[in-house]
């Protein structure tokens, strides 16, 4: 019987890779590398902290978490550093866990990918799963980033179609042998297909930047009242499939509001400056606007990592979360370094189970 724990269940561990690539972070990836530091030490508190990195930057890391009996750092050559979708996502079989190693073409390949050069993110599951005795079940050639879904734990997924039904992706899959193919893998259920994400997403809009699971039975959506705001069609259109779809134990979803922030996030001159592009990688604009959304938190054993954008809406955001998780320390994360990359904290981190892992 195969499952895949939901994110607020009891971790082993956490994974993080850490960020170099100058397409991504700008400026060396100094102001990142801060933030990524915040996060493992805050997750490290309650459970183990994999901190990844290029075999190049071992002995800088290892330093920098020396005084951390909590931290781990593994040599493992990455492309970059979204750990939540190059990283394995993690099943429980028999009590034993297990990593589905998915491919990763760079969210779209050749039609729509991001960057040219992911071979080395492609093998990242795999690698880290080697590494730590964990048993991997190669999913390959099934296209799937970990962002693109949620689960509850008890056989719901919820993800987007924009995203897993896009041409870049399995596009010689239908819908249904698409579900087919996510029920295989992670044991689930019954799959929830919301219309769409966050406007301007460039992963295709995963799911993690509009909604989560906070338990079985209730989710967290990304919501603006404001109608002359294209996010919001897409907000009521989601909220309308969520209000009518019961979950894979036929309950009724309870759907929480949270506000997008009230103002844009975009990239600034100083930013542009700091990056490094590569030959036919997707570059950024001055005033591009960036998927900012406090959906995209994540949930570790003692604390909930809530990002913070300088915007009237994080306190909104730390209350609503504060509300809904009374048992878990909510921690207030300035991340700016981080959107400018593109994701946020959900889409740097990746969460193993609490179980074994004998092969």
């Amino acid at each position: 019987m195969r499952r895949m724990p939901a994110e607020f269940e009891k971790h082993a561990g956490t994974i993080l890779v850490w960020p170099v690539r100058e397409g991504s972070w700008p400026h060396k990836g100094i102001d990142a590398q801060k933030t990524f530091t915040e996060l493992a030490n805050i997750i490290s508190k309650s459970e183990t902290l994999f901190m990844c990195c290029n075999p190049s930057d071992l002995d800088h890391v290892k330093n920098i978490f020396k005084d951390n009996p909590n931290i781990r750092v593994i040599a493992i050559t990455t492309n970059d550093a979204w750990a939540r979708d190059i990283g394995p996502t993690f099943v429980k079989e028999n009590n034993i866990i297990k990593g589905v190693d998915w491919k990763f073409n760079a969210w779209g390949g050749d039609f729509d990918g991001l960057y040219k050069d992911y071979e080395d993110d492609d093998r990242f599951a795999s690698s880290f799963c080697n590494s730590q005795g964990y048993s991997t079940i190669d999913a390959h050639p099934f296209i799937l980033e970990g962002g693109s879904i949620h689960v509850d734990g008890e056989g719901t997924l919820i993800t987007t179609e924009t995203c897993l039904l896009s041409k870049g992706r399995n596009s010689n899959l239908s819908r249904k042998e698409i579900e087919s193919q996510l029920k295989n893998y992670l044991g689930v259920s019954k799959i929830i297909w919301l219309p769409g994400g966050i406007v301007g997403d460039e992963t295709n809009e995963h799911v993690d930047n509009i909604c989560c699971f906070s338990k079985p039975g209730e989710v967290i959506m990304s919501w603006t009242d404001d109608e002359n705001d294209p996010q919001h069609e897409i907000c009521v259109k989601n909220l309308e499939v969520l209000n009518s779809t019961p979950d894979a134990k036929g309950r009724k979803i309870n759907v929480i509001k949270l506000p997008l922030p009230a103002n844009p996030v975009v990239i600034e001159e100083e930013d542009l400056k700091g990056f490094v592009f590569e030959k036919g990688e997707d570059e950024r604009e001055v005033g591009e606007k960036l998927a900012a959304s406090y959906a995209n938190f994540y949930i570790a054993n003692d604390a909930v990592l809530l990002p913070q954008f300088e915007d009237p809406n994080d306190k909104v955001a730390v209350d609503i979360i504060s509300s809904l998780f009374p048992d878990r320390q909510v921690y207030p994360i300035k991340a700016r370094s981080i959107i400018v990359g593109g994701g946020n904290i959900h889409c740097i981190t990746q969460q193993i189970p609490y179980g074994g892992n004998t092969k």
